[in-house]
């Protein structure tokens, strides 16, 4: 399994210490981020890391070079990979990158969905793990969760509480995922208990 991430580690850090600990039966052979941030977190598990940037101007070229360095491995999990792989990246890699969505799909498609959800005055917020299409945030979705908000809560307080959401969410999906316990039929997914 590889990993993707930019500079927020709530989800990186919960895979790493659930792998650490043996609750995720895999191997984690690297990180790649679009950012130096993490590395000192990651190289604590002696996992290694590494930096690929991504701009409007390297895209292609980043993201061959991802590919090669992923080869070898069944998986790849986005914990909160800031980045919209290329429809090529993706077909490479066909229902075989899971990512993990800060928000209740098909609610809130896009950037920061805590303030949307905020704007909307949501009583529910949640997250989604999904498999990665070339359509940004439609691919089928493997497990959700919620929990209930209120009028009290404000946008910090939605992003704290959501986050948490985000790592079980993203856990199960990837634990599932290798346990061959999901099936993917068209853009649903079926999975066993």
């Amino acid at each position: 399994v590889g990993i993707l991430v930019s500079k927020v580690d709530h989800a990186l850090l919960e895979l790493l210490w659930r792998h650490a600990r043996g609750s995720l039966p895999c191997e984690i052979t690297q990180v790649i981020s679009n950012h130096p941030d993490l590395r000192d977190a990651v190289e604590n598990f002696g996992i290694p890391f590494h930096v690929v940037p991504v701009n409007k101007d390297n895209k292609v070229e980043a993201y061959a070079q991802i590919n090669d360095m992923m080869q070898g491995n069944d998986l790849l999990i986005l914990a909160r990979y800031m980045q919209i792989l290329s429809p090529e990246f993706t077909e490479a890699w066909h229902m075989k990158i899971i990512n993990i969505h800060h928000s209740f799909l098909p609610a809130f498609v896009g950037a920061d969905p805590y303030r949307q959800a905020y704007e909307k005055g949501v009583k529910l917020i949640g997250a989604t793990a999904h498999y990665v299409t070339a359509d940004l945030d439609q691919g089928p979705i493997i497990e959700q969760d919620v929990h209930r908000v209120s009028h009290r809560h404000h946008v910090t307080d939605l992003r704290a509480i959501g986050q948490d959401v985000e790592r079980s969410v993203l856990t199960r999906a990837v634990r599932w995922h290798l346990q061959n316990r999901v099936i993917v039929t068209g853009n649903k997914t079926v999975v066993f208990n």
